[in-house]
């Protein structure tokens, strides 16, 4: 009498398939989920750039003398400043206007130090725009990039190059003109 189930055998190969399947789809959710997670975290990074930007440009605004100091050259601050003046030097005494920038300034970029990983930044004026009397003042901030490729090279090395001021390698860099 012939067999009625001549098939041995492949409800478990079926099966197998369909594990490994589940498993293929399981891992790409979780790559999905985690590149998900890293571009929300390079988010959040530009935007505490964005409000610390926000917060210098209220502190001139707040300075007596703020926009006459851009001309003055106070809040210029290049990526390796070392700040010559106590961050907190006005919060108790009275102070100048260039006191009260340089003071602003020191304590402004240790909010950025504090705020974004490896957080640089590059307060400068552009000198065609001081030559035609407008004042405007650059603002550069520099963080770690998340993302290496292969190599270990940073995708964001890209050059955001105004004024002759230049993005430091590895770091992802947002630039605001801050201006009355």
């Amino acid at each position: 009498m012939p067999s009625l189930n001549p098939q041995k055998g492949v409800t478990l190969i079926e099966s197998l398939v369909a594990t490994t399947v589940l498993a293929i789809g399981i891992l790409c959710l979780l790559t999905v989920q985690i590149r998900t997670l890293a571009e929300t975290q390079t988010s959040v990074h530009r935007a505490q750039a964005v409000r610390a930007i926000e917060d210098l440009a209220e502190r001139v605004k707040a300075n007596p003398d703020g926009f006459g100091q851009l001309r003055a050259g106070a809040y210029a601050s290049p990526w390796d400043a070392t700040p010559n003046v106590a961050s907190d030097a006005c919060d108790s005494n009275a102070c100048s206007p260039a006191e009260l920038a340089r003071s602003d300034v020191a304590q402004w970029r240790k909010t950025i130090a504090r705020t974004l990983p490896l957080g640089q930044a590059n307060v400068f004026t552009d000198e065609s725009v001081v030559a035609a009397d407008r004042r405007q003042l650059g603002v550069m901030v520099g963080w770690r990039a998340n993302e290496r490729t292969a190599n270990g090279a940073s995708p964001f090395d890209l050059k955001v190059d105004a004024a002759g001021v230049t993005c430091p390698k590895g770091l992802i860099c947002h630039l605001v003109y801050v201006q009355p």
